[in-house]
């Protein structure tokens, strides 16, 4: 049977970005997927990381960098990006910040985000 999911999980996360999570391990209780609405101010970074997932990542405003093992590559509005679980990669944002939309699998988890500290 569907299940509608009216009020996504928000996800307290440093730095000014926000993450809404409408299916995922704490939402809907999925281990398989994990599709997330972010927010992510301008030149927000994060650490790099080697994640055990698979991420889509498809930006509707503003820019998202993705640094990796390759160079960077940068996404904008109407765009995506696909990274594979296993690669070393690093997300930031441009000067007008981002939002996106994130689409993990299996589902993200923090024990599985390989973030490097």
């Amino acid at each position: 049977m569907p299940r509608l999911i009216t009020t996504p999980t928000r996800i307290p996360v440093p730095g000014g970005k926000v993450i809404d999570e409408h299916v995922g391990r704490v939402t809907t209780g999925t281990d398989a997927v994990s599709v997330a609405h972010m927010i992510a101010p301008p030149h927000w970074d994060e650490p790099f990381q080697t994640p055990a997932f698979d991420e889509v990542t498809l930006v509707l405003k503003g820019s998202v960098i993705v640094e990796h093992d390759g160079g960077t590559t940068t996404v904008t509005a109407g765009q995506s990006i696909i990274t594979h679980a296993g690669e070393r990669i690093r997300y930031s944002t441009g000067d007008e910040g981002a939002e996106y939309v994130a689409v993990c699998t299996p589902a993200f988890s923090p024990d599985t985000v390989g973030r490097e500290e």
